[in-house]
């Protein structure tokens, strides 16, 4: 029987299909931090108070980069090249979502409103990250390779979506309610359809790893065509509500380390 835990314990065991998962995901995370350094140091006059929090989110975007690394090495194996068809960051730029590579390379501050196009691109993206680690958790949190590294970064993607919901809606009372609610939407609505089209061409590059059969590759592509229905319907919306969090001033303090991992 097909289940999200037989699955992913499927790619754990076989060498080459781990290490093409650690690859994407390390790629993705590391391509996070230098987006959060560059706003960072980008930051304006105005929320400079916000810089090191937007530090600290790309520091643990690295740290989860070189933990995927480290798993890899654990097992004697390296990197492989992301094939770009599965570059969830890139393809959600190439949507003209969140700011884009050539914006963050200029050396001139950032607006108010390209910090607000910011947190909404995050407080989405994350919300993705944080459902896909906890299922990780639920299944793996005891594993005795990958338990601690997927225990830490739920915990980290946990505290991102917090400081998420806390900074837009501190926006919000600010005055750039409107805004926030039209980028969260074209935000949302662009991320279901890239995370259906990767997880798709992920899904088709494990099979050819693993020699899937056709039945279980097309059950595989069904389920994830059903999953974009669904959230093209409305399960969307889950991603542009803002609640206060419980998780308050999530990423006030320094970043943790992955010395265990590194």
């Amino acid at each position: 029987m097909l289940s999200a835990k037989s699955l992913f314990q499927e790619i754990l065991d076989n060498d080459d299909s781990f290490r093409l998962f650690c690859s994407i995901a390390a790629g993705g995370e590391a391509q996070g931090g230098w987006e959060n350094g560059r706003i960072a140091a980008l930051v304006p006059e105005s929320e400079r108070a916000l810089a090191p929090k937007i530090a600290r989110h790309g520091a643990d975007e690295d740290k989860h980069g070189r933990i995927f690394n480290a798993l890899l090495k654990k097992r004697g194996l390296t990197p492989v090249p992301v094939p770009d068809e599965t570059d969830y960051t890139m393809l959600l730029e190439r949507h003209g979502i969140g700011l884009s590579h050539e914006r963050l390379e200029r050396e001139e501050p950032l607006s108010v409103r390209d910090i607000v196009t910011y947190l909404a691109h995050s407080r989405v993206t994350e919300q993705r990250a944080s459902e896909q680690m906890k299922l990780l958790r639920k299944h793996f949190a005891g594993h005795p390779d990958i338990g601690r590294a997927v225990k830490m970064i739920s915990n980290d993607e946990d505290n991102h979506l917090a400081y998420c919901h806390e900074e837009l809606l501190r926006l919000a009372h600010a005055g750039h309610g409107r805004t926030i609610q039209r980028v969260l939407r074209e935000c949302a609505l662009a991320e279901i359809a890239v995370y259906r089209d990767v997880s798709l061409a992920v899904m088709d590059h494990m099979g050819r790893v693993l020699g899937w059969s056709a039945p279980k590759a097309g059950v595989l592509a069904a389920g994830i065509r059903a999953v974009y229905a669904y959230e093209r319907l409305g399960g969307w919306r889950r991603m542009v509500s803002l609640s206060m969090p419980r998780r308050r001033d999530a990423l006030g303090g320094p970043a943790t380390t992955s010395v265990e991992f590194a």
